[in-house]
């Protein structure tokens, strides 16, 4: 299965703050630890929500919002896609993250769904879009 963990953001990382290289340093090696152990799918992090944008969607209608967004506890700052064999080990490697933060931070991990979820309720031109794009994504 795969997991997405979420690193919730601060008010650190939202003031895009300088990066401690002593936790950088320490997310490095997990990631490697991640990464030879088959694990690491990917990763990344996010710039503080100043330089985003979002789109409410009603319909027909879009309205844009500029950054930068005030409620961080419910803001990403990071994020990995880990493919493990259950929740529990997922949980297992990210209670042993290191924590680069010098404030409390959260971290929210989440089965990603995966393709068996939408067949279900997929007709025959969705099934054919949904292949096309599997080998576009497989690099077919």
């Amino acid at each position: 299965m795969r997991v997405m963990v979420m690193v919730k953001a601060t008010e650190v990382t939202e003031r895009g703050g300088p990066i401690d290289p002593a936790g950088l340093e320490a997310m490095s090696r997990f990631n490697e630890e991640l990464a030879q152990a088959g694990k690491l799918v990917a990763l990344g992090g996010l710039t503080p929500t100043s330089n985003g944008k979002r789109v409410a969607v009603d319909g027909e209608r879009r309205i844009v919002t500029d950054g930068p967004f005030t409620e961080t506890k419910e803001l990403v700052a990071g994020f990995m896609i880990l493919e493990v064999e259950s929740m529990e080990e997922a949980m297992d490697w990210v209670l042993r993250a290191p924590n680069c933060s010098p404030v409390r931070t959260e971290i929210e991990v989440r089965p990603l769904m995966g393709m068996a979820e939408f067949e279900a309720v997929q007709n025959a031109q969705t099934k054919v879009i949904r292949e096309r794009m599997r080998e576009r994504l497989n690099g077919s």
